[in-house]
């Protein structure tokens, strides 16, 4: 896979395209990639993955930008694990959002991407206000020669349609489970590790690596949760707590991981990710060390025996 934020590192010749803010690359995203790999391989050309990047709501409606549900880095590799031989980050400039939708159309997928084949969503929409949508699409393909598909949306088993606006939401509640469901595999979330208060290994016994998140990212409501920790190439089951610990009168919000029977990692300024598969409980202030110590045990053996299943 190739990552590429302008046309001159495009692949030769044309173009299978499928393009979307694919934020979470969830189930329903999946969906369209999926078909647009088929469309490539058909035509034996490459797939190139369209993402924007910032988020458009932030260039049409500054300061509405939506929590991140995927870095960058990780929305392109989840786009080429789907088949994507090539994604190409689009500045989303507010010179961009003002362009008519048959010259985004001719200045992107004709143009810049040779397109002979576009896959998108059913509710795919481009151009100056949205103007755009697949039918414009379709009628714009025949005339610059592509064909143009629209894939219905992927709906849950509550009969809601997975979206990125749906999956924040519950992650908002810190419902992981159902998150996982409709993305298609745990919500993550990345950061740095750097230093906290240090209580977790001196203090109480259970040593976290701390996360210095990116601005924008999607972090679950307050509480504890059973997921897994990963960083430097190795992953361990762990217990994360997010929020801020009352008990000690913190006010700053964190995400802290512990990983399982481990004291003896150091993990400091180095990039991890946590993945999110259940909760346990909410957020509480207990009084004193002795009972917070105690909860702690119970989530680590609640933690351990969830994911031993999962």
């Amino acid at each position: 896979m190739q990552r590429w934020h302008g046309p001159q590192d495009r692949p030769e010749g044309r173009s299978a395209v499928t393009i979307g803010v694919f934020d979470g690359v969830h189930r329903g995203h999946q969906r369209v990639v999926a078909r647009a790999a088929e469309r490539a391989r058909e035509l034996g050309v490459p797939l190139v993955a369209v993402t924007f990047d910032p988020h458009p709501d932030e260039v049409t409606r500054p300061g509405t930008r939506p929590a991140r549900l995927t870095t960058p880095a990780h929305r392109a590799r989840l786009l080429a694990g789907l088949g994507a031989a090539y994604v190409f980050a689009l500045p989303f400039t507010y010179e961009l959002s003002t362009l008519p939708p048959e010259d985004f159309v001719r200045r992107v997928l004709v143009e810049d991407l040779r397109a002979a084949a576009v896959v998108v969503g059913a509710d795919f929409r481009y151009g100056h206000r949205a103007a755009g949508d697949v039918a414009l699409l379709g009628e714009l393909g025949e005339k610059y020669d592509f064909t143009v598909e629209g894939v219905p949306p992927v709906t849950g088993d509550d009969g809601a349609v997975v979206s990125a606006t749906r999956i924040r939401a519950l992650l908002a509640a810190g419902d992981v489970a159902a998150a996982a469901a409709a993305l298609g595999r745990p919500h993550r979330v990345e950061g740095v590790v750097v230093r906290g208060h240090q209580r977790g290994g001196s203090a109480l016994g259970f040593p976290t690596a701390n996360l210095e998140t990116p601005p924008f990212t999607a972090i679950p409501d307050d509480g504890v949760y059973a997921g897994r920790l990963s960083a430097g190439g190795e992953t361990w089951p762990a217990a994360i707590s997010v929020g801020v610990n009352t008990t000690f009168g913190d006010a700053d919000r964190s995400v802290e991981a512990y990983a399982l029977d481990r004291d003896d990692l150091d993990l400091y300024g180095m990039r991890a990710s946590v993945d999110f598969v259940a909760r346990l409980r909410d957020m509480v202030r207990f009084d004193g060390l002795e009972p917070l110590v105690a909860q702690m045990h119970r989530d680590v053996d609640q933690a351990r025996a969830i994911l031993r299943r999962a």
